[in-house]
């Protein structure tokens, strides 16, 4: 249920002090450009003691630093940098989304903007197809990487070494009975995303999908990829071949936006 502008979110049931003060500093400092021990001690009602050790983790997490020649802190590396990255990543997808629109109206299917998360794979925008069976939405869903054909496309980005870290296990959770299930089924399938330029999914992730995927690159410190997916029935092997082939182009298309 959405929270409306002037509900407060629910309390939770075992909150943890420590971190809420912490967070609330956070809050002080987006009212105010700097701010002092002293104020923080009185703001949050604890003793100066108290806030000069939340204050001195949040400066050693790069939240805080303080100001030069003074006893007043302000926002830290580590704090701008999660703002630009947020900002970025809304960025990209404000200008993905007329391509990603133009594209489902040229293929007449459902297509994705995915990003990596470690394993995971986030679908960070959408546009759905018009036709009466088609692939739903999974804007906002999370998958494992090695089940979805951004996924593979997205992990070719990596060489083989960062692979096996990121995949310590020889097998792997499946999805659906088609699923990879082994770690150097991946690896060589991945290989063959970065020869080809492109990945596929069979009815690894859902059961009636199939998709075809192109990494786009880096950008504000995020990987991205965009599929376009279809249900299998209409995904044949020259289908598949000529969505890659526009997908590609694509790619090159946009490569302005991304390392």
């Amino acid at each position: 249920m959405k929270l409306r502008d002037d509900e407060e979110p629910a309390k939770p049931q075992y909150p943890i002090e420590s971190v809420d003060n912490a967070l609330r500093i956070l809050l002080l400092l987006g009212e105010q450009r700097s701010i002092r021990l002293t104020e923080v001690s009185e703001y949050l009602s604890v003793a100066s003691s108290t806030a000069h050790r939340l204050l001195a983790m949040l400066q050693y997490r790069g939240f805080v630093r303080q100001i030069a020649g003074s006893r007043a802190y302000e926002p830290g590396p580590a704090l701008t940098t999660i703002a630009f990255s947020i900002l970025r990543q809304i960025d990209v997808r404000a200008r993905l989304h007329p391509v990603l629109e133009r594209l489902s109206a040229s293929l007449g299917e459902t297509v994705h903007l995915a990003r990596l998360d470690g394993t995971t794979v986030a679908f960070v925008d959408s546009v759905e197809s018009t036709r009466a069976v088609r692939v739903g939405s999974r804007m906002g869903k999370t998958m494992p990487a090695h089940s979805t054909s951004s996924g593979k496309a997205l992990l070719s980005l990596m060489d083989d070494e960062i692979l096996r870290e990121l995949y310590p296990a020889p097998t792997l959770p499946a999805l659906t009975p088609h699923s990879i299930t082994k770690r150097s089924t991946l690896l060589s399938q991945v290989r063959a995303v970065r020869k080809n330029g492109y990945a596929t999914s069979t009815e690894e992730s859902e059961d009636g999908v199939a998709s075809v995927a192109v990494p786009l690159g880096e950008y504000g410190a995020a990987r991205y990829a965009v599929n376009v997916s279809s249900p299998v029935g209409r995904m044949t092997e020259e289908t598949q071949a000529e969505i890659a082939t526009v997908l590609r182009q694509l790619a090159v298309d946009v490569s302005e936006y991304f390392l």
